[in-house]
């Protein structure tokens, strides 16, 4: 209830009792340690609630479980919405990831001798383990776009037997898969060792020849796909597709004219195909 609650009139001789501020000192005792036994009983019998913090971390978590179970991986785009309350997971992950790097950062700057770091921000022990032990990758070094395009490769690659290799022949989520493979074999030494050796080892993935570094005249289609992957990328992190017209989007290390490609889309928006239109639509394109 909130701070400021107090009882009605009408509930008789408790009526105009500071609620809200009697449950406040109740919670500050029982954090403290000195709030008896028997009162704990008596209050959890009427469910209260001795940290709402906790709570709505605890329902995060059951909504991250589910997602996970669903889709694999625990690395959704930044708007994604999941659960039955259309629960805004992947804000509350991105919070998480923010709050994970943070602990990780205070534990390096304690290790190394600095005093009079505050906790607060960080993530405790037991909620970093439980979030590892739903996907181990929830809070990688690098981008969780490349994450996520790392998953989903390989659950096609289990399914399918094979890797994707061409731009636009296999979606899966909202990625081309085939153009995310493409871009880590160009790009490979922009990559971690880390990253060079998940490729390598597990996706069965090598840096692309010499020959394969000779740029190719990209298809039509190509180029839709590439663009239409930055306006994705872009709408999971900004949760619109309105940037400016110079703005330039790095996908896969490759630099795309975002802005200039939505608005000649735009203005020729009468010769787009039906599927073409939707694609953007999806992405709440404004016309």
């Amino acid at each position: 209830m909130p701070y400021l609650f107090t009882a009605p009139a009408e509930w008789g001789a408790v009526g105009g009792y500071p609620l809200g501020r009697w449950i406040a000192d109740v919670r500050r005792y029982y954090a403290a340690g000195t709030l008896e036994a028997a009162r704990v009983t008596e209050l959890e019998t009427l469910g209260m609630v001795w940290s709402a913090w906790d709570t709505a971390w605890a329902d995060g978590l059951a909504v991250a479980q589910d997602y996970a179970a669903v889709h694999g991986h625990l690395v959704p785009p930044t708007n994604a919405v999941w659960g039955g309350d259309g629960m805004a997971i992947g804000v509350w992950l991105k919070n998480q990831r923010a709050a994970a790097r943070k602990t990780r950062e205070n534990a390096e700057r304690r290790a190394a001798g600095e005093t009079g770091i505050s906790a607060a921000g960080e993530l405790s022990e037991s909620r970093l383990e439980a979030l590892d032990a739903i996907d181990p990758a929830w809070c990688p070094a690098w981008g969780i776009d490349w994450q996520r395009g790392f998953h989903l490769t390989l659950q096609y690659l289990r399914s399918a037997g094979v890797l994707p290799e061409k731009s636009g022949e296999v979606i899966v989520q909202g990625e081309d898969l085939g153009a995310w493979t493409i871009a880590q074999r160009v790009g490979w030494d922009k990559l971690t060792p880390v990253q060079q050796w998940m490729l390598d080892s597990v996706l069965g993935l090598e840096p692309a020849g010499e020959g394969e570094l000779q740029p190719v005249r990209k298809s039509q289609a190509d180029r839709w796909a590439t663009h239409l992957a930055a306006a994705r990328q872009f709408y999971a992190r900004e949760g619109h597709l309105r940037p400016p017209r110079k703005h330039v989007e790095l996908v896969e290390g490759e630099e795309t004219k975002l802005g200039a490609f939505l608005d000649n889309t735009r203005r020729r928006a009468g010769k787009l195909s039906e599927h073409r239109r939707a694609e953007l639509d999806e992405l709440g394109m404004r016309w």
